[in-house]
């Protein structure tokens, strides 16, 4: 999961970043509003973490920018110190998918933020279901016909981002964002990418899976619902 972490504490932010990258994510950070609709401008992400008051304005502002100047399709969840109920109802109302107030767990925040991942892309189901291909986001366990799978951590995002855009084709620059965020511009090609899907490809036919991932020449990758 691609996650935007909009926090000008940085000790809070730095925590919360490297929680969620323990736990498989690619983070981004912004420290102000600028910062924030930049990135937003030039990147996707599925999960904003939002704090309200930032040194150069609202919060909030980043979710109007969101409904009305980009093709973004990320959860929200707001985090403030403020624990206002105007606040919490003004930015459920902007597109907020939930509201926690500072002082949180960071085990909390992961939940949470799971639990709108499933229900923004797979319609809440604990478990992911692509034909004979399941997925544990919990656990993230793979299995194919009930069979175990063993998949590194790119491989098992890369699995996740297909499915969940399935029958979409992703581009060799979607899939690198996705997979490395901020640090794709470090990179000399984007050769990885198709080493990536290819070593993944190869563990689901050997497991007994149909080969599901295409080439779509000239433009990238797409994940077919049907062979």
């Amino acid at each position: 999961m691609k996650i935007l972490i909009v926090e000008d504490n940085q000790d809070l932010a730095d925590n919360i970043s490297n929680y969620l990258e323990k736990e498989g994510n690619v983070c981004s950070k912004a420290a102000n509003l600028f910062e924030a609709e930049n990135r937003l401008m030039e990147f996707e992400y599925d999960m904003i973490i939002l704090d309200i008051m930032l040194p150069d304005g609202q919060g909030l502002e980043i979710l109007r920018t969101l409904k009305r100047e980009t093709n973004q399709n990320a959860g929200v969840i707001i985090v403030s110190a403020k624990n206002a109920l105007d606040d919490r109802l003004l930015g459920l109302d902007l597109g907020a998918d939930d509201y926690l107030t500072k002082p949180f767990h960071l085990s909390e925040l992961n939940a949470r933020i799971k639990a709108i991942f499933r229900g923004r892309k797979f319609q809440g189901q604990q478990l992911i279901k692509f034909n004979e291909i399941e997925i544990d986001p919990e656990t993230q366990e793979v299995k194919v016909n009930d069979e175990l799978l063993t998949l590194t951590k790119k491989e098992y995002e890369l699995l996740l981002y297909f499915i969940a855009n399935k029958n979409r084709v992703l581009t060799k620059q979607n899939i690198a964002e996705h997979l490395w965020g901020d640090h794709m511009d470090m990179l000399d090609s984007f050769d990885f990418v198709y080493q990536h899907i290819k070593n993944l490809r190869k563990k689901l036919t050997a497991a007994g899976s149909e080969d599901y991932l295409a080439n779509v020449y000239g433009m990238g990758y797409k994940m077919k619902s049907t062979v």
